[in-house]
């Protein structure tokens, strides 16, 4: 991540871990600071130990079920859930953190650093049993080891990627207007594909980007998409503003 002179912030743990840079479509290259093996074995630990204590509430509860055969076949469906889809779930609804990662500041992303996907967590975590193979832990140990970016099978498999959240919480703090905020603005002719795409790719990473540096990038191109300096829609809004409003517009021009 990039702080607000342009340069990587400094938090320390990137002394210990490799940095990968990631380019966005707009052209941007910002720094993403993996997480090395320590850190995550740290946060699985964490995890692990709230699954198996989730699992002993639930054994608890169901056997002393009034009937005793529903009570079992419930139980099991709740641990099958608990043991398959606890990371799914956590990563889709909590910004691409467990409990484990959030307690050690981590965070699942694509390999671009856009938010992860609902279907990339759910492989990841899908092939964490490969990982894990009869319970050992030295494919996990291995790739986690060899590959760029400290990646496990499943990470490779789903363009995923476990990074530090310490080095973007100056980012987000000094966002200057959230992109909800923005209204959507009408485009003045038919956007194409590659327009849209680029417009929707901005607006999910504009919190990365902050205002004065997303206006600096977005520009340029803006003005092929009908932004003026003086125009009477443009009046109260800067590039970045107009762009994020095209994007908020799900006409798309048409």
């Amino acid at each position: 991540m990039l702080n607000s002179s342009g340069t990587p912030a400094n938090t320390g743990q990137e002394n210990t871990d490799t940095t990968l840079s990631a380019l966005t479509p707009e052209g941007i290259e910002y720094i993403l600071y993996p997480a090395g093996l320590t850190a995550r074995g740290t946060a699985f630990a964490i995890d692990s130990f709230i699954q198996r204590a989730i699992n002993i509430i639930i054994i608890i509860f169901f056997s002393s079920s009034i009937e005793k055969i529903f009570g079992i076949w419930i139980m099991f469906l709740f641990m099958f859930t608990l043991e398959w889809f606890y990371y799914s779930i956590c990563e889709v609804f909590f910004n691409g953190q467990s409990i484990g990662k959030k307690c050690i500041g981590l965070r699942v992303v694509q390999n671009d650093g856009s938010p992860v996907h609902a279907a990339a967590s759910i492989l990841r975590n899908l092939l964490r049993s490969a990982d894990t193979f009869l319970s050992f832990f030295h494919i996990a140990l291995i790739t986690i080891s060899v590959s760029k970016g400290f990646r496990r099978i499943g990470d490779i498999a789903a363009g995923t990627i476990v990074v530090y959240t310490s080095s973007s919480r100056f980012i987000v703090s000094r966002r200057q207007f959230s992109p909800a905020k923005t209204a959507p603005i009408t485009p003045p002719r038919r956007l194409s594909l590659d327009e849209k795409q680029t417009l929707a790719s901005f607006a999910q990473r504009y919190a990365l980007l902050g205002k004065e540096r997303a206006d600096e990038i977005v520009l340029p191109w803006t003005d092929s998409l009908g932004w003026k300096p003086f125009s009477s829609e443009a009046d109260a809004t800067s590039p970045s503003e107009y762009a994020l409003g095209l994007a908020k517009n799900r006409t798309g021009g048409q």
